[in-house]
């Protein structure tokens, strides 16, 4: 079995800048593909980034240019580096992993707890 641990969420204004965290445990060699999702109230789970074990990244159009994935050398931390955050930015953030190779065909198997993200002045 896998865990996942997200952190580094919480409350910062419109235009700041958030890094969140996720560290998996258990079983982690077996993940191989690891992405962050979020859901906002009301409104379906969605794909924000996924980055594989050998570095390939995946973003969705909303935030391109904006967050950053990315992982340690053992591979079982990733980060998402947000900045210029915006009020449709706010959201429950969740990690996942799988162990598919595929950044295009990543379907999660683990799934963290979520972290908050509330962007608002």
């Amino acid at each position: 079995q896998v865990q996942l641990a997200e952190s580094g969420g919480g409350l910062v204004q419109p235009g700041g800048s958030l890094r969140l965290s996720c560290v998996a445990s258990g079983r982690e060699f077996s993940v191989n593909t690891m992405a962050w999702y979020r859901q906002a109230p009301g409104k379906e789970r969605e794909l924000v980034a996924v980055i594989s074990r050998g570095g390939s990244t995946k973003y969705a159009d909303s935030v391109k240019g904006r967050f950053t994935i990315s992982k340690d050398i053992a591979g079982n931390t990733i980060h998402l580096q947000m900045n210029n955050l915006k009020p449709e930015d706010t959201a429950v953030y969740y990690c996942s992993g799988d162990a598919t190779y595929s950044t295009t065909y990543y379907t999660p198997t683990y799934w963290g707890q979520g972290t908050q993200v509330t962007v608002s002045s």
